[in-house]
């Protein structure tokens, strides 16, 4: 499939893309340039603060591993972030 680079430096990515990955407005990208290519990697981006929460609750269950979560989901659920299909 082929696009093209239009004015400021801009590209459309086609539709079955956009579908296939989940991917919607404002999402955001890693742009790498490997071997004469350029790659996007779709990613999220959390806060600091949020980080931080997830290393101390990940960190708190280390420590009782008892009452460990039955998923990832649940853990994030727990520290207020919701997952979507795609997942984080």
């Amino acid at each position: 499939m082929m696009i093209e680079m239009r004015a400021r430096s801009q590209i459309t990515l086609p539709n079955e893309i956009i579908k296939s990955l989940g991917l919607g407005e404002g999402d955001k990208f890693e742009v790498m340039e490997r071997d004469g290519g350029v790659f996007l990697c779709p990613v999220v981006v959390y806060p600091k603060a949020k980080l931080e929460q997830i290393a101390k609750t990940v960190k708190d269950h280390e420590k009782n591993p008892s009452a460990a979560f039955e998923s990832v989901e649940d853990m994030f659920r727990e520290i207020g972030i919701e997952l979507g299909d795609g997942g984080v």
